[in-house]
């Protein structure tokens, strides 16, 4: 097994990419090649790939900042292939991060877990993560996916205004007199 930096982009990189994100979230739409290579680019954000017989079989990203308390890490979209669960990918996946922001200065690293992924909590208490006292909020500017569904109702609003001009009659005939 071997946790790796992408550094450079590779269409191998993006097809991994958009096969594991399902497994993360119903809603996340596929990645561009724009969007891979944004993150790549990233000075503050490090793309990691687990490779096991040369497939990928993990992701994990990690996120650095500088705030006023400090220099910061973040651990976002965690995916550990469903094929190769419980084989140890997401631990080295996981370590290779806190190396990593250990040698980035950060002085903390966050991440969130879902209560009911329960091996994924084992693991980050497994690796001392402690559970904040905490809550989190979010707030939404942009998604992605409202874009897709704000596009589906626009044309559903055309189609059901195509068709109501054939309901209505034009003036002089019948019911709208």
């Amino acid at each position: 097994m071997k946790i790796f930096e992408v550094t450079e982009y590779k269409e191998f990189f993006l097809d991994a990419l958009n096969r594991l994100l399902p497994q993360l979230s119903s809603s996340a739409e596929p990645l561009t090649k724009t969007d891979l290579m944004e993150i790549i680019k990233s000075r503050s954000t490090k793309l990691l790939f687990a490779e096991d017989n040369s497939q990928i079989s993990g992701i994990l990203t990690l996120v650095f900042f500088k705030i006023p308390t400090g220099t910061r890490a973040w651990i976002e979209d965690v995916i550990v292939d469903s094929e190769t669960r419980s084989k140890g990918v997401g631990n080295l996946l996981v370590q290779h991060a806190i190396k990593l922001a250990k040698e980035m200065g950060a002085e903390t690293i966050d991440l969130t877990s879902h209560p009911l992924r329960e091996p994924a909590n084992r693991l980050y208490q497994k690796l001392d993560f402690e559970i904040r006292k905490t809550n989190v909020y979010r707030y939404t500017i942009y998604s992605r996916n409202f874009q897709t569904r704000l596009k589906t109702k626009n044309e559903e609003i055309k189609i059901l205004t195509q068709r109501a001009r054939h309901w209505v009659k034009p003036k002089g005939h019948g019911l709208l007199n």
